[in-house]
Formats: structure tokens, sequence, C-alpha cells
């Protein structure tokens, strides 16, 4: 199988908000970057006690374990856009609310290494899935939340994504905590 390397985004390619996800993403080997990507997570977060996954480091913010699991909705979400869109597709997609996909789901009901394995597994089947890709799908567009995004933007964001959030559990989650996070590859520049 060849393998096509779709090359980085331009910034006409997505909307204004998902540039720092972009820029969080310097690899030039994106298919890489997915597939290691649930490595990156389960050293992270797989250092948390399963009873300190539902913790919060202020009132009104998501546990880990919700924070594990938007990065699953997310993962649904931007590779049904880009599924669709490197189809030819071209059916607007509509966006989600976050905050409301969590407020509806049981993800603090979940065990924590049960939601990295989800995360895993739909990482696996994407990353299969853009790894097919060839230069003209990687190229399209598609409407999304009402805004023009590629293929090739979306593979980013896909990697850019949980790599802001799992910045965020480093960064405000496992201090509290008293876990040392090893200063994973991902976050050098971050």
């Amino acid at each position: 199988m060849t393998i096509h390397t779709p090359g980085v985004p331009a910034q006409d390619e997505y909307a204004e908000w998902y540039a720092g996800y972009v820029a969080r993403v310097p690899d030039r080997d994106i298919i890489a970057a997915l597939a290691s990507q649930p490595d990156d997570l389960e050293s992270l977060v797989g250092v948390v006690p399963e009873e300190s996954t539902t913790f919060r480091y202020a009132e009104d913010k998501w546990s880990i374990r919700q924070l594990v699991g938007h990065l699953i909705d997310g993962e649904r979400v931007f590779a049904l856009r880009a599924l669709c869109f490197s189809r030819g597709d071209a059916a607007s997609l509509p966006g989600f609310d976050e905050n409301a996909y969590i407020a509806s789901s049981a993800y603090d009901d979940a065990p924590c290494s049960e939601l990295r394995r989800e995360f895993r597994a739909l990482r696996d089947a994407n990353t299969s899935m853009l790894g097919r890709l060839g230069t003209e799908q990687w190229d399209r567009r598609g409407t999304a939340s009402g805004y023009a995004i590629s293929v090739r933007a979306l593979a980013y964001i896909m990697v850019g994504h949980p790599r802001h959030h799992m910045s965020v559990i480093a960064e405000r989650y496992l201090p509290p905590l008293d876990i040392t996070a090893a200063r994973l590859s991902w976050m050098k520049g971050a």
C-alpha cells in the first residue's frame, strides 16, 4: 500500500479557531502522529489512579474521564467529516456542542481505562482509513459548522485537538493529584 503524505494544511483550509490545533502539529508524517497518539494518551492518563479520574481542578470543569470522553466524541466527529469529504460528499455537516455532548454522556460512569481503549480503537480505525487516501482525497474540502475545511486539515486537527487537551491534563489535573507527568515528545513546543 502506498501512503500519500498530505503535507501541512494552508490557513485557508480550515476555520480560524482551528489554527491553534493545527499549530500543535509540526509533524510532517501525519499518519505516524495519528498512530502514536493513543500511546501518548496512555502514558499521560494511565498513571492516574482510577479513583482519581473523576477529579476536576475547578467546579465548572470536566473530569479526566469526561476529557477523555470529549476526545472520543471529537475523534468520531472529525473522522466522519474526513470520511464524507474524502469521498466527495457535498452535504454540509453540522457542528457539535461539546458541552452538550458531555452533559448528555455517561463518561464519568465509565472506567477511564475503558475510555482509553475506546479512543485507541477509534484512532486505529481512523488511521487505517486516512492512510489509504490518495493525494486528490487529501485535497478535498467540505463544509462543517458552516465553514470550509479540507480532509488534510481534519487530520491535523485530529492530532492537535487531543494534544491541546493532554497539555491541559498535564498542567491542570496532574499537579493537584500530586502526579508528575513526563514531558512527552508531543508536549515539546506545545
